[in-house]
């Protein structure tokens, strides 16, 4: 990476690259490393974490010419938190410390069930004292901004939840999605484009709630009805082509029984994803 950023001898566009014009194309990696993972395919994972971490040095580059941080201090910096945040692995605050357990497995495995809870208690404990020593008056304070929508919604419920600002059960979600739904239909009667629009991100806002009551990642979820879409749609696009018939000049009544017919095509293949 040095080599890439030699001022006479480097790489022109390596040269000319700051934090904020690789920060998309880091955005970018990163959702190629989750394609990867849901498509199974090792190969192609292997290659985009390559990509990633080329991010990463990327940025460290960028620091060390500026004598801001190091690639060292970067993975220091990273060690020293993942034993901070661990004292029930590292009791001591050393990589070498363990926690001793009873000589059995069913009292190892009971003792271990028995931590889960006060585990995670701990765990916001410390993340709660390292945002304090930032000088984070809120715990939203460092929700990133930058996020996917439904990730930092995400976020930001779990960061309320976890000062007990949540509804007790999931009946409470459905009902509150149910409330949401009839609000943004008076506001599509209204024909207010902007009212629409709060109470369709209300919606939306809502659902991800429900998912993670669900404990399903709203992001995931979403993701992989795109991917049952459009390669649905796909099919449809297909066998139009073959027979060969114009898409758009059908109605509606015939786009949706080709979509059914592609449906219960992609279930018989075992493709329902």
């Amino acid at each position: 990476m040095a080599r890439l950023r030699e001022p006479v001898y480097g790489c022109p566009w390596d040269q000319v690259q700051t934090y904020s014009s690789i920060a998309p194309s880091t955005l970018e990696e990163a959702y190629e490393v989750v394609d990867a993972i849901e498509q199974g395919d090792k190969q192609q994972l292997k290659e985009e974490l390559g990509d990633l971490l080329f991010q990463v040095i990327f940025y460290s580059q960028l620091a060390k010419e500026e004598q801001a941080f190091t690639f060292d201090e970067i993975v220091t910096e990273l060690t020293a938190k993942l034993i901070r945040r661990h004292p029930h692995v590292f009791p001591d605050g050393t990589l070498a410390s363990r926690i001793s357990f009873s000589a059995s497995n069913s009292a190892l495995h009971a003792e271990r069930q028995a931590a889960e809870q006060a585990i995670k208690q701990e765990w916001e404990k410390t993340k709660q004292r390292e945002r304090d020593a930032k000088g984070y008056t809120s715990v939203m304070d460092d929700v990133p901004v930058a996020l996917a929508s439904l990730v930092r919604a995400t976020k930001l419920q779990k960061r309320a939840a976890s000062v007990g600002f949540d509804w007790s059960n999931i009946d409470s979600v459905y009902v509150k999605l149910t409330e949401e739904i009839g609000e943004l239909k008076a506001a599509t009667q209204s024909g207010d484009v902007s009212a629409i629009q709060d109470e369709l991100g209300d919606v939306v806002f809502t659902v991800v709630n429900l998912a993670r009551h669900l404990k399903v990642d709203a992001e995931t979820a979403c993701r992989q009805s795109s991917r049952k879409f459009e390669d649905r749609f796909r099919l449809v696009e297909s066998q139009a082509q073959v027979e060969p018939v114009n898409l758009s000049s059908l109605n509606e009544e015939e786009l949706d029984r080709r979509w059914q017919i592609a449906k219960a095509q992609m279930l018989v293949k075992g493709k329902k994803r």
